[in-house]
């Protein structure tokens, strides 16, 4: 917090720093914690009418009355990773988009939109890395229109946590009603330690997934558009571990330069905790290393603590927390 040369905390902070990433310290709520005074960092994303709304990494909210402020000051944006592989947001999601692609898409300025009949929201959201070269609300007409006329939801994918994200875009659709449906993070790593967690035997590899590696899937909607989505990338890999009657693991992953990404690793319930998935991420690994790949990426959701604890253990670490927005009034997917 920022003292001034008398020892008082001060509040150096005023409306001209929205969009910024600050660090505020402010009076507890009577009742709600133990301690006088609660810190928060994230961006400010609003300050009207004396609350302050600031956007923390997990892309949380935060609502500070401006008179319980006791402290608060700009923070330079959140530093990167001290190990594995540095990366901005925007190369992340770039790669991300390439290794779930749509079967249809088009661009609105800086926006993609993006479509494929309702098969995952990662296909049929709104990828929006800049400008869309419209006012917000207009440009959110257009999405609507756009996903309207294929039947679909309007879904937009943000991000916070990191440097270029997309904090202020994600209190905009919140104040317009678009629902958070859907929150994860992205992990990166080096990729050898992914590839020294096992042996990797017994995993057979293929460019295409077969029936008997769709039906261990078990997503609803694998249709031949679901077929499309997750056979296109830049080098795609299948992974399956054989079964009796099915496979007992499977698992995806597409190589993209020095960059490997994993997906899809589905374990017969009768066979966890026997190092399956492990077995599939290290053979995964070792064809990705293969082919000139260094770093990985992956996605995890906040409560699955067994893979956080395994990605962890292989070096990986949360680069930044991503976002799925739906329009107002409509139900949605649950894919």
């Amino acid at each position: 917090m920022e003292i001034s040369a008398a020892g008082r905390l001060e509040v150096r902070i005023t409306a001209a720093d929205v969009g910024k990433r600050v660090s505020v310290r402010r009076l507890s709520e009577p009742g709600v914690a133990d301690e006088k005074f609660t810190d928060t960092v994230g961006v400010l994303t609003s300050w009207t009418d004396g609350v302050l709304l600031i956007t923390r990494k997990s892309g949380e909210t935060v609502r500070v009355a401006e008179s319980a402020l006791i402290a608060g000051k700009v923070v330079p944006s959140a530093p990167a990773r001290r190990r594995g592989p540095a990366a901005s947001y925007e190369e992340l999601a770039r790669v991300a988009a390439r290794a779930w692609r749509p079967v249809e898409s088009e661009l609105l300025g800086a926006w993609e939109l993006r479509a494929a009949a309702g098969f995952t929201r990662r296909a049929n959201s709104v990828l929006p890395l800049g400008d869309p070269g419209l006012p917000l609300d207009d440009a959110l007409a257009a999405v609507r229109r756009w996903y309207g006329e294929r039947g679909l939801p309007a879904y937009v994918q943000t991000a916070t946590g990191a440097a270029g994200t997309q904090e202020l875009l994600c209190a905009e659709l919140e104040r317009r009603g678009w629902v958070r449906e859907v929150t994860a993070e992205v992990w990166t790593g080096g990729l050898a330690p992914v590839a020294d967690l096992a042996e990797g035997t017994g995993v057979v590899l293929s460019r295409r997934a077969d029936e008997a590696w769709l039906a261990r899937y078990g997503r609803e909607g694998v249709s031949e558009v679901a077929l499309r989505v997750l056979g296109e990338g830049p080098s795609v890999w299948f992974a399956t571990v054989p079964g009796a009657h099915a496979p007992a693991a499977i698992g995806r992953c597409v190589v993209d330069g020095r960059w490997a990404s994993f997906a899809a690793v589905e374990v017969d319930p009768a066979q966890r905790r026997r190092g399956l998935a492990t077995a599939v991420l290290a053979a995964l690994a070792r064809r990705a290393l293969d082919e000139g790949a260094s770093a990985a990426w992956l996605q995890v959701e906040t409560d699955n603590t067994g893979a956080r604890a395994l990605y962890a253990g292989a070096g990986f670490a949360a680069h930044h927390a991503y976002h799925h927005y739906r329009e107002p009034g409509n139900a949605g997917t649950d894919r």
